[in-house]
Formats: C-alpha cells, sequence, structure tokens
C-alpha cells in the first residue's frame, strides 16, 4: 500500500479500452457465475437425493426421517396457516437487532483493545474467559435480569454476535504493519487520519470477514435465545416440533434456519466485496 499525498499527487494516465472489450469481460463472469452457482448447488441436490433413498430404504420410520415431500408438505402447511411468514419475520428481526448492537460494541471495544496495549493487557484476558462461555448458560441469567420479553432474546443474539467481531478486529489492529503506520505518519497522518486512511484499509478485510463470522453466530444463538418464553420465531418451531413428534416442521425449521442464515450472509458478502473494492 503506497500513501500519496492528495496536493502532490498526480493524475494516473488513463488507459485507452479496446472497442468491445467489455463485452468479453461481461460474458466470462456471466460464466464464472454461473459456474460457480451450479457448483454451489451440486452439494444440496445430491444431499436431497441421499435423504430421499434412506428416508424411503426402510430403515427409518417416517416419525424419525421424513421424506423432503413430506416436508415441502409442511412448508405448505404452514404457510396455508399463515404461520411460516410470522416465525421468519420475528426471528429475522431478532437477529438483525441482536447483530447491529453486537457487532456494533465488537468493533468499538476491538477498536481500543486493538490500539492501545494498556487496554489490551487489561480487558482481553477477560473477553476471552466470557467467550468460551456457552449460548445456554447466558439463559437462565438473562431470565433473571431481564424478564421473559423480547429484550433477553436480542441480548443473548448480541452475545454471540460480540465476540468474532471483537476477536478479529482487536487481532487486526494489533497486528497491522508497523512499517505501514510508519510511512503514514511520515506523510502526516496522526490520529483519526492515520486511522481512517491507513489502519482500517489494511484491517478491512479481516473487519468484514468478522462481521460475516458475527452474524453466523447470531443465527446459532437464535435457537437459545428462542428458549426464553418463546411462543413464536423458528427456534421455537424447533422446539415446539420436537414436543409434538412433528419431524418434518422440525426439519423444515432446520432447512429455513440454513437457507436464511445463507441469505442474510450472501448479502452481507455483497457489501464486503463492494467495500473491498472501494478501499482497494
Amino acid at each position: 500500500m503506497t500513501l500519496t499525498d492528495p496536493d502532490t499527487a498526480a493524475p494516473a494516465p488513463s488507459t485507452p479500452r479496446a472497442p468491445g472489450d467489455s463485452a468479453p469481460r461481461w460474458g466470462r463472469r456471466a460464466r464464472g457465475a454461473a459456474g460457480s452457482i451450479v457448483l454451489g448447488a451440486l452439494v444440496p441436490v445430491l444431499f436431497v437425493l441421499v435423504w430421499q433413498i434412506l428416508a424411503t430404504s426402510g430403515e427409518f420410520s417416517p416419525s424419525q426421517l421424513p421424506t423432503p415431500g413430506a416436508v415441502l408438505a409442511a412448508l405448505v402447511e404452514l404457510v396455508t396457516r399463515g404461520e411460516l411468514w410470522q416465525h421468519i419475520a420475528i426471528s429475522t428481526q431478532r437477529v438483525l437487532l441482536g447483530f447491529a448492537a453486537g457487532a456494533g460494541f465488537g468493533l468499538v471495544l476491538g477498536g481500543v483493545v486493538g490500539l492501545s496495549r494498556p487496554v489490551r493487557a487489561l480487558l482481553a484476558p477477560s473477553i476471552q474467559a466470557l467467550r468460551a462461555v456457552p449460548s445456554l448458560a447466558w439463559v437462565p441469567l438473562l431470565l433473571l435480569w431481564l424478564g421473559i420479553g423480547e429484550t433477553p432474546k436480542i441480548v443473548l443474539v448480541a452475545i454471540g454476535a460480540f465476540f468474532p467481531v471483537y476477536t478479529t478486529v482487536s487481532a487486526a489492529l494489533a497486528h497491522v504493519d508497523r512499517h505501514l503506520v510508519e510511512v503514514g505518519r511520515a506523510y502526516g497522518r496522526s490520529g483519526v487520519r492515520l486511522f481512517l486512511q491507513v489502519q482500517l484499509p489494511a484491517i478491512a478485510p479481516a473487519a468484514l470477514s468478522g462481521l460475516r463470522l458475527g452474524l453466523a453466530q447470531g443465527w446459532l444463538f437464535l435457537v437459545a435465545a428462542e428458549l426464553i418464553a418463546s411462543s413464536i420465531g423458528l427456534g421455537f418451531l424447533l422446539i415446539d416440533s420436537q414436543n409434538t413428534g412433528r419431524t418434518d416442521i422440525l426439519l423444515l425449521a432446520i432447512v429455513l434456519l440454513a437457507v436464511i442464515g445463507k441469505v442474510t450472509d450472501g448479502l452481507l458478502g455483497l457489501a464486503e466485496r463492494r467495500l473491498l473494492r472501494r478501499w482497494s
């Protein structure tokens, strides 16, 4: 990474583009994207085929392993009853609110710990110890402190999202190349300008990866969060179907959690690529 002073930097010469050059490039990108989609769909298709074979082999009863068709019928049943969108909407809301709170706090505290050695020596050991606490261990404590409303559910998701973001940001800042920082200071950058123009672009890939990990962790903590006196949500649907013996709905809840988690991760991945392209 090379720093230049905006007052003295000369404009980069533009490279002439041959007529029609963008069309072949766009075609290559489209073919590459299509190939990636096909390869990405291969494993799920094989998984469904194996699932169908196992479910119809006689090794499992329908109550143990319903067929993909039975799970699809359960999906139609919940849509017809008007319940599915409510479960999806409330779970997504809980995850997004918890992720926003936990990731925001993780970015701030991770930045402070990563930039300050005294703060890192003071806080890092305790935070790493708290990171080892399982998600279910927080449930009774949050019930005692915050009651049975929406707040403890969102807080638990926020706890799950906090640790990956905090860890990646603090570690990335602590290991930014010292020579890069010295070059930035030599060009007159210091304080906030040094952070925004040198250190932040340097840690951008790690920080954005931490955000994606935090979002995934938020979905993992959602099921534990919806154990807290919930009557709606995908985690509630999962537990309730287990209690009522509806294995088809149980598997449907698992599939929905996987699909929605992948969709939200994909959207965050698009934002990550745009930001990295901007900073690069």
